[in-house]
């Protein structure tokens, strides 16, 4: 039956089908999610358990939970028929379930089901694929956008580069119509640490990811001149001699306004050969998407992130890559993961992330379930356990091929798994690192987010949000609450990703966000 949603509160008095005001995924489930805030004195009849009314005793907000059955002191509590808590009290049928009566505590590690259950990918053949349209690169890879990047070896560098790219204006770039901007990349890092140190590694890894990007036509790297991260060690690393790309240091150019000069010089070499290139049709197997956000509110993981995941499985039946991260905020749901894994090493390498994140967390006195977020948490998220089963949603159903480390290059098609962060700059930063050329974002409380290098797409998980950020929302995932089926949904999203990816700005590019989102991971001391 369709699915409604309405944010108005219903009269206290009188009694409701339990199905009209609330939903709840699986026969194990005992809460069900308020579609529509609940006033104490109604009393909702279960149709599913005859005769069964559940009193409501207290104000519930719509997207959170209300308990079903009574649930002992230290009983688990089921969402999506998974454990998302314990109850820390006894809890009453009709009782709000939230972070005053639900409580994280560890779960069994999961062995027995390593890699039992991956489906395989019914492929299309070459002939049926989907096409794009986007810039096929010598060096490598299939770009959705075609840009200029002056990349930042060091904080020190930052404002230089943020002038030279100021300089291209819409208007100086008008002879170049194929090129799509000149973005800067700038960072806080680059020095007070040493070679070889796992700052100085990581943060390589991802400025070199960005310089041979397929997005990026050509780049400028600027340094300083006396940092630790020197220009010529990160082209020599990582073999970026092959790119169309120059280095620059304010010490040896004679400071900031030098610099600035030869930056533009360089920059308008690098745009007469960019423009040279042209989109042409290319098969929808060279896209690599990022899927991004854990899930921000109670409706993510019933709308939004569903919808993305039937998007990714398309995308993979066509030959394409989808990298799911935030390696926190798969953290009580990474056994559904771990049962899809093309084979055990794979489950394995994703269970030492796992237990990486435990212990990084405790030596700084943290846990995992710090996350939800306040915001989260207003949004009827309440455990890590409850946002993770939702955020793994993004990655659909196909088997987990790979778990990389952190802006590593992407080595397979189908769903990989890269172990980042769950702050999304950071997290996005690794996978377009890593070779991401679209990232699909959900969000249930809204996000202006937005990513230079490789273009954004917002997924609204309500139609309220949407409708109130419509400036900022491409896609509207609440519709599936409005009563259109997942499946349609997804078809539309993935055509979306096709049109993003043939060059249609998205809502995020249309108001040039994304130059301070450029976030490395930074996991070591700062000395």
């Amino acid at each position: 039956m369709p699915i409604t949603i309405d944010f108005t509160p219903l009269p206290p008095a009188g009694s409701v089908p339990l199905r009209e005001v609330a939903l709840w995924l699986a026969d194990r489930d005992n809460v069900a999610i308020a579609k529509v805030p609940l006033s104490p004195g109604m009393v909702l009849n279960h149709e599913q358990q005859r005769g069964v009314r559940i009193p409501v005793s207290e104000f519930i907000p719509a997207g959170h939970k209300i308990a079903l059955h009574p649930i002992a002191a230290g009983a688990p509590v089921y969402r999506y028929g998974q454990i998302i808590g314990f109850a820390s009290r006894a809890i009453s049928p009709g009782a709000h379930v939230h972070t005053h009566n639900l409580a994280v505590q560890p779960l069994e590690p999961v062995r027995g089901d390593t890699a039992a259950d991956p489906q395989p990918v019914d492929t299309i053949p070459d002939a049926g694929r989907r096409t794009f349209l986007g810039f096929r690169r010598a060096t490598g890879g299939v770009g959705t956008r075609n840009q200029v990047a002056i990349i930042a070896t060091v904080n020190c560098a930052a404002h230089v580069c943020r002038e030279i790219a100021a300089h291209f204006t819409p208007q100086r770039l008008a002879s170049f119509p194929n090129v799509d901007r000149v973005i800067a990349v700038v960072h806080t890092l680059g020095c007070t640490d040493r070679v070889g140190s796992l700052n100085y590694d990581v943060l390589q890894r991802t400025l070199a990811g960005i310089a041979r990007h397929p997005n990026v036509a050509g780049f400028v790297l600027v340094g300083l001149g006396c940092e630790v991260n020197q220009a010529a060690e990160l082209v020599a690393n990582h073999a970026l001699s092959g790119c169309d790309g120059t280095t620059l240091a304010i010490q040896e150019l004679g400071g900031v306004r030098k610099t600035v000069a030869a930056g533009i010089a360089a920059v308008e070499g690098i745009l007469e050969r960019a423009n040279t290139c042209r989109r042409e049709p290319q098969p929808a197997s060279e896209l690599r998407v990022a899927l991004q956000c854990g899930g921000s509110d109670s409706w993510s993981g019933i709308t939004a992130n569903p919808i993305m995941g039937l998007a990714v499985d398309a995308l993979i039946r066509q030959g394409g890559a989808a990298v799911l991260a935030e390696t926190p905020e798969i953290y009580g749901a990474e056994h559904l993961l771990i049962r899809r894994a093309a084979d055990p090493h794979i489950a394995q390498k994703l269970r030492d992330k796992v237990q990486w994140w435990q212990n990084h967390t405790a030596q700084f006195g943290y846990e995992i379930n710090n996350n939800p977020s306040t915001g989260n948490k207003a949004g009827g998220l309440t455990t890590i356990y409850e946002k993770s089963l939702g955020a793994v949603a993004k990655g659909g159903h196909t088997p987990l091929m790979a778990v990389i480390d952190y802006a590593e290059p992407i080595p397979t098609r189908g769903l990989v798994f890269m172990d980042t962060p769950g702050y999304d700059p950071v997290s996005v930063t690794g996978q377009v690192a890593g070779g991401c050329n679209l990232v699909l974002f959900s969000t249930g409380r809204g996000s202006v987010f937005g990513f230079g290098p490789a273009p954004t797409i917002k997924i609204a998980s309500n139609t309220p949000l949407f409708e109130h950020m419509i400036d900022d929302m491409d896609f509207n995932g609440g519709r599936v609450l409005d009563g259109d089926g997942l499946e349609d949904a997804a078809a539309e999203l993935f055509d979306m990703m096709i049109a993003v990816a043939s060059g249609q700005p998205s809502k995020s590019e249309a108001q040039s966000i994304g130059e301070c989102e450029f976030v490395p991971w930074m996991l070591g001391i700062v000395l």
